[in-house]
């Protein structure tokens, strides 16, 4: 084996990877789609959930939540 074998044996990998990649976001993409029919079930496992934000946490602390509250109590 030389080493253009070796070159073309990591084509080929990365050919294969990139493949698997864009089919895995083929299949995210439809299964987003299936979910805004109203009523389907649609499961994600845990790493197409996380890549879709699914884990991210964005809720308000409580300090963010009382500075934000409308009625205040205090007679400033």
């Amino acid at each position: 084996m030389n080493s253009n074998d070796d070159v073309n044996d990591l084509n080929v990998d990365t050919e294969v990877d990139s493949a698997l990649a864009v089919d895995t976001v083929d299949v995210v993409a439809v299964k987003l789609l299936d979910a805004m029919v109203p009523g389907a079930v649609v499961e994600f496992d845990p790493d197409e959930a996380e890549r879709l934000g699914a884990f991210n946490e964005d809720a308000l602390d409580e300090a963010d939540a009382l500075e934000s509250r409308i009625d205040s109590t205090s007679h400033e």
